[in-house]
């Protein structure tokens, strides 16, 4: 019956042109979107939603599905190539990205991004179709603590990508969780640390620091070597990735499509959290450990797998329980209800046939972003070819707009310009970028969910190791932080023993 369904919806989509083209808009539309600093898929399908308001439902709702796919994947072809995310996702892309790039191998670190996102991304929706309401079940059991600990496992990511100093990165991760407190208090709704600047009443936006701290301190260290002739290689082969590639990068990808659609599940996650939740399991469990942070192919694989499977995942408790995701997916809700659609139960059972139509969609948005994603990408990959002096001003200017355009705010400019400083001088000193951005993603996560959890427990810490699945990720957030500690602890005692042999 499914599978007729599915099958049928194929039919119907590719016998309207009509719907087909709007889904490969959305997908174009959807990748320019993302790859720009600071507009998000979120906000390109806010914008795009009024349009869809006087088409058919399949129409409109694949053509922000278009987007919504396109903008995860887009904000990976900048961070690979100019070391500037498009979206936060695409900030645990660049760590490894970046350094492929200035390696010369662009093309293959762009391929495989578009394969992961592909592989990620499809996977996702077809567990989305088959397992739906067994996932939106699970979900259903995330209340405050477990959203807590998931949050701080994320935050205990910052033991993995502090590069080659564990204090760096610890030192960078708590200056972010020190940013994430300012604002108005989560729980009681008084200001802290705002020194009286309404604008960051709301907090500091993360967007123009990430913004500044990646693509703004890359252009200041590029303005100071402008002088300096680096000629990147960026011939792309015609078979750019080999099967050894394929071999190495495949067990990363279905790891992290696992993981992506599990945490997109869970309401108020994201494909930032599974991004780097995929980049920590990737390393966890190579062979290559040693390559992370200097250009992995299966860093960045990991990584895009796991932020596009988000976008299913996220679609499960919207269709099935009515509960967004994420904040595009609660853009997409408003999108379902105009067209007269009432997410929940009843939608499969009174519209089964407008709902497989719709994965059917879904999933050729995907092909289409795949065509796509690896006939553009040696054109991309030119990007690195302009000289210094043209690029550099054009990054800069895709800043302020980035951040400018976020909220029609030029207070979010000096942010993004004093956190660009600030991450030139990191860069300098050898402090990495990564745990401070996601200390700033994940702090008000933490901190909202911990007090939710106490409120609801009288003040009570016997519910975070009286439930199950919060116990789990509180041990393996543990684990996570001390292993580099273990790891550091033993090789050093490895080498003095061999030292001793040696005398």
């Amino acid at each position: 019956m499914m599978l007729d369904l599915f099958s049928q919806g194929i039919v119907n989509i590719f016998t309207q042109p009509t719907v087909l083209l709007l889904a490969v808009l959305g997908v174009v539309v959807g990748i320019v979107v993302g790859a720009l600093p600071g507009l998000t898929a979120t906000m390109g399908v806010a914008l795009l939603l009024p349009i869809t308001f006087g088409m058919e439902p399949v129409a409109g709702l694949l053509l922000l599905s278009g987007v919504y796919f396109g903008g995860i994947y887009g904000g990976s072809i900048t961070a690979i190539l100019l070391r500037t995310p498009g979206t936060p996702a695409a900030a645990a892309t660049a760590i490894d990205g970046y350094a492929l790039t200035k390696k010369g191998m662009a093309g293959k670190a762009l391929t495989v991004a578009t394969i992961s996102s592909f592989t990620g991304g499809t996977i996702s929706i077809l567990i989305l179709m088959f397992l739906a309401p067994i996932l939106a079940n699970f979900a259903l059991k995330f209340s405050a603590p477990e959203s807590f600990a998931l949050a701080l496992f994320g935050i205990s990511i910052i033991a993995s990508i502090s590069g080659t100093s564990l204090i760096k990165g610890l030192i960078a991760g708590t200056a972010g969780l020190l940013v994430a407190t300012v604002g108005l208090d989560p729980i009681q709704g008084f200001p802290r640390f705002t020194g009286g600047i309404t604008d960051i009443m709301n907090g500091i936006p993360f967007i123009p620091v990430m913004i500044g701290l990646f693509a703004a301190s890359e252009a200041f260290k590029s303005l100071e070597e402008m002088n300096i002739t680096e000629k990147v290689k960026t011939k792309i082969q015609r078979f750019m990735i080999s099967k050894a590639d394929v071999k190495k990068i495949w067990p990363s990808i279905l790891r992290s499509t696992g993981l992506g659609t599990f945490i997109g599940i869970i309401p108020g996650a994201g494909a930032d959290i599974a991004a780097f939740v995929s980049y920590n399991e990737a390393k966890r469990f190579s062979k290559n450990k040693e390559e992370y942070g200097e250009g992995s192919l299966e860093a960045v694989a990991a990584c895009e797998s796991g932020a596009n499977a988000c976008t299913g995942g996220a679609l499960v408790p919207l269709l099935t329980l009515g509960i967004p995701g994420d904040s595009v997916t609660a853009v997409m809700l408003g999108a379902l209800m105009v067209q007269g659609l009432q997410p929940g139960p009843m939608l499969f059972k009174d519209n089964g046939d407008l709902v497989y139509t719709l994965f059917s969609g879904m999933i050729i948005c995907y092909v289409a972003m795949l065509i796509i994603g690896l006939f553009a990408a040696r054109y991309f990959a030119k990007v690195v070819e302009i000289p210094k002096a043209i690029l550099t001003p054009v990054i800069l200017m895709l800043c302020v707009v980035g951040s400018y355009a976020i909220n029609n705010n030029l207070f979010d400019v000096l942010i993004m310009l004093v956190a660009g400083i600030i991450g030139y001088f990191m860069q300098k000193f050898d402090f990495p970028a990564s745990p401070v951005v996601l200390a700033i993603i994940l702090g008000p996560m933490v901190e909202s969910q911990f007090r939710r959890a106490l409120t609801l427990s009288n003040g009570n810490y016997d519910i975070f190791y009286t439930r199950p699945i919060t116990l789990v990720l509180l041990l393996l957030s543990l684990l996570t932080l001390l292993t580099p500690i273990i790891k550091k602890i033993w090789q050093t005692n490895k080498d003095s023993k061999d030292e001793s042999v040696r005398l």
